[in-house]
């Protein structure tokens, strides 16, 4: 009988504890305490477009559990359309869709691609398998509300008989995806609705939203805050990333005071130039870098993509060896959120390796006071400081076609004094110790990253 009595408070304090958290609103700029380093992750799109099924978003749950949490990665995000029953790859199926929603007009999981959503589950049996392996759970949608929604007048939960049809505007739309209408921030209802789907979001348990359509090519400042707004009302502590870029430079304030991580470009691809024009672009960021709201270099485009993508046949990265290294060295150094875009079950030897390196992940989680040294003719010299122990980290980058290319940084620039101790971050080897200046000879496309110590 004890034991009983003893279970069913244990269920009463669950369900009370449960009712706090979702009746729990955040304040204005909470949010940043939730992110406090650059986010770790994993992300469907590269390797399977809208297409991802449940099986293998947990093939790729398993693979970081055992392989990268132990190195900081946590994060799994199921991309685009999972509310699709009929999607394709090699660009969108907007011939003949088949939507799933819910009486309120919120989107679904498809149930023959994600089959423990049956019977109105919604995510939340896979998240709680992404949970149990001490990961997070991520999902991406798009802005505005489902034009089917709006069709079928659908109530929105929350409100007192307002319907789909009655927020929503056909301005601004989506010019690549025609799924959903535009949110009227200004009509009764838009709050509410957007309430709706995180509340929803944060039932099924949800850590991470990838928003598209917010940034680019214009920039959604009205629904971006009803979503602010509709996150600090929703209970649960879910990091918000907005997609696609180029984010136009004039919102930077808005939008860190808005996301937790927003896109400086659109797509990068295994591409040379697609690396060369986010380094371009990134240029006018370096302020920005701040602890909790980080601008995102986009997903990791290495490993084995376009299983069922969107760019390409299925393949391992185009990039070469010294390419890789740039951009993971790059993303490193700027302190990019890391979302890994190719099918980690797929990874070899080298793949790992890049995600694993335990001195380039710690100064991307502790460094601080990022900035561009110089970036002209073909080379690029940034640095950063751990505060924590005083070293001095520096990257150089030859993105000329230019081989042998040297590229020099007087360590006064770097506030380095006196003799200087150089390692090489990604080999560990000991480099020797510089004093007055630093050169290095490198490869065009190839890079260095160095930590920098005063000592004999």
């Amino acid at each position: 009988m004890l034991k009983s009595v003893t279970f069913v408070c244990l269920i009463a304090i669950l369900a009370v504890s449960t009712a706090h958290a979702q009746n729990t609103t955040f304040k204005p700029g909470e949010f940043k305490t939730w992110a406090l380093t650059p986010p770790l992750g994993w992300n469907s799109w590269d390797c399977y477009g809208p297409t991802v099924e449940e099986h293998e978003v947990k093939a790729n749950a398993d693979y970081m559990a055992k392989n990268l949490k132990k190195y900081g990665w946590e994060y799994i995000v199921v991309d685009i359309r999972w509310f699709v029953e009929n999607d394709k790859a090699g660009g969108y199926n907007q011939k003949d869709p088949r939507y799933v929603l819910d009486e309120n007009g919120r989107y679904q999981p498809a149930v023959n691609r994600f089959p423990s959503a049956k019977n109105g589950q919604g995510f939340k049996e896979l998240a709680a398998y992404v949970h149990k392996k001490g990961l997070k759970f991520g999902i991406h949608i798009m802005r505005g509300i489902p034009k089917v929604a709006v069709n079928k007048k659908l109530p929105i939960a929350g409100t007192n008989g307002i319907t789909a049809d009655q927020i929503y505007s056909t301005e601004n739309l989506c010019k690549w995806l025609s799924d959903n209408y535009t949110v009227d921030a200004k009509k009764p209802g838009a709050q509410e609705y957007y309430n709706s789907i995180f509340k929803l979001y944060a039932e099924w348990g949800v850590d991470f939203i990838k928003i598209d359509d917010l940034s680019a090519p214009i920039y959604h400042q009205d629904e971006i805050e009803l979503i602010r707004n509709a996150i600090n009302a929703c209970g649960r502590k879910i990091v918000l990333s907005t997609s696609p870029g180029e984010t136009p430079f004039n919102a930077a304030t808005h939008v860190s005071n808005h996301a937790n991580m927003w896109r400086m470009v659109n797509d990068v691809w295994d591409t040379w130039r697609h690396i060369t024009h986010l380094m371009e672009v990134s240029k006018q960021w370096y302020p920005y870098i701040k602890t909790g709201t980080w601008p995102d270099c986009d997903m990791i485009p290495l490993g084995r993509l376009s299983i069922r993508g969107e760019v390409g046949k299925d393949r391992l990265t185009r990039l070469t060896k010294d390419e890789q290294y740039t951009l993971m060295t790059f993303f490193s150094i700027f302190r990019s959120p890391l979302i890994f875009g190719g099918d980690l079950p797929s990874n070899d030897a080298f793949t790992l390796s890049l995600l694993t390196n335990k001195e380039v992940l710690k100064m991307h989680r502790e460094s601080s006071e990022v900035r561009l040294l110089y970036q002209q003719d073909g080379k690029t010299a940034i640095t950063s400081k751990n505060s924590k122990t005083g070293e001095t980290y520096l990257a150089l980058f030859n993105t000329s076609e230019t081989p042998g290319l040297e590229l020099k940084v007087e360590l006064a620039d770097l506030d380095l004094l006196g003799k200087v101790k150089v390692t090489n971050l990604w080999s560990g080897e000991k480099m020797g110790v510089k004093e007055g200046a630093f050169a290095q000879s490198l490869a065009a496309h190839a890079c260095g990253l160095y930590k920098l110590s005063l000592g004999k």
